[in-house]
């Protein structure tokens, strides 16, 4: 197997252009007599479905396609949901997908996600993989994935001065979010000294949050790996991620309130801290969500970039409103 060293250059480069593309209002008996006729190119095969505009708009399995009867539209059988490699990602970044999603190939997209390009697993091994694999070849397959990843990792693994100037900026933003946290609660010195019972339970309180959002955030960077976000589609993701959210929050809220009330005997204390809880999570998660999806608009390196930005801005928000709420109702 010969492991090209390129990681860093466009995959569009290595890209094969001899494929084809399905018009999704076609039957399956026109799409089998396109297939016959134009052919197939390499031996891996998928099979992509597009709409009029010539966007991808799914993946046809080709069990499904040679067992649906011959009237059935290519719309009804496709799986919608496509993991997809952007033009202007690299050889690395392609390496992360095949280790990922374990598929033997990846339509290559524009911005308008038309296709471009197809890059499969040849690029990694000078053997050729048919499309329906029998046993040793499924195991040599799996070997293949196992040394990319082996290989993503010596990527990885630069040299400490190397992997310090590249870390290093992001634990800046931990540092930097932190004395603003620490900024912030000397704003609310006051409302600290008045209830102790404020400050026994800032760090649960910042836990949460942040497991939150990072939850969220995960969530995201994996969806975007797959689809061509748009604001409908930031919206709708929001709106569902937002309701996980919440009832997240009231549980925890509702158990922080009960251990509270049996502890201190203090329900005002409780459904304050309760309150801000719910509060918190909700912006939790929705920095969790933004946060990657405004870096991935941008262009930026949401793989390394996301997590320490959405941490930082959530324990800043989480200090601003957790004293804020104490402050007012207290």
């Amino acid at each position: 197997m010969n492991i090209k060293p390129t990681y860093d250059k466009p995959i569009i480069e290595f890209a094969r252009k001899d494929f084809t593309v399905l018009n999704k209002n076609l039957t399956v008996d026109e799409a089998l007599n396109k297939i016959r006729t134009e052919g197939v190119g390499e031996r891996i095969v998928y099979f992509y479905a597009v709409d009029d505009e010539e966007k991808l708009v799914g993946v046809l399995p080709t069990r499904r396609l040679l067992t649906a009867k011959p009237e059935t539209k290519l719309e009804d059988i496709m799986v919608k949901r496509v993991a997809a490699l952007p033009s202007s990602a690299t050889v690395y970044d392609a390496c992360e997908f095949f280790v990922t999603y374990k598929f033997l190939a990846f339509p290559v997209i524009d911005e308008q996600r038309k296709i471009v390009g197809i890059i499969d697993i040849n690029i990694f091994t000078e053997e050729f993989l048919s499309s329906e694999p029998d046993i040793e070849e499924r195991q040599r397959i799996n070997d293949i994935f196992e040394t990319i990843g082996v290989n993503i990792n010596e990527v990885k693994n630069a040299s400490p001065i190397k992997a310090w100037g590249v870390r290093f900026p992001w634990f800046l933003a931990t540092v930097t979010s932190g004395t603003i946290c620490a900024l912030l609660a000397g704003f609310f010195e006051a409302t600290i000294e008045e209830s102790i019972i404020i400050a026994f339970f800032l760090t649960l309180v910042l836990g949460l949050a942040e497991s939150t959002s990072i939850q969220s955030m995960t969530l995201t960077v994996q969806a975007l790996h797959s689809v061509q976000p748009t604001i409908r589609w930031y919206f709708r993701i929001l709106l569902k991620e937002l309701k996980t959210a919440f009832l997240l929050a009231l549980t925890c809220s509702s158990i922080v309130i009960l251990v509270i009330y049996i502890w201190k005997n203090n329900l005002k204390d409780a459904l304050v801290i309760g309150l801000s809880i719910i509060i918190i999570q909700i912006i939790a998660a929705f920095w969790g969500i933004s946060i990657p999806s405004f870096l991935h608009r941008k262009n930026l390196d949401i793989k390394i970039s996301a997590g320490p930005i959405t941490l930082a801005v959530t324990d800043i928000f989480t200090i601003l409103f957790y004293l804020g709420i104490a402050t007012i109702l207290m």
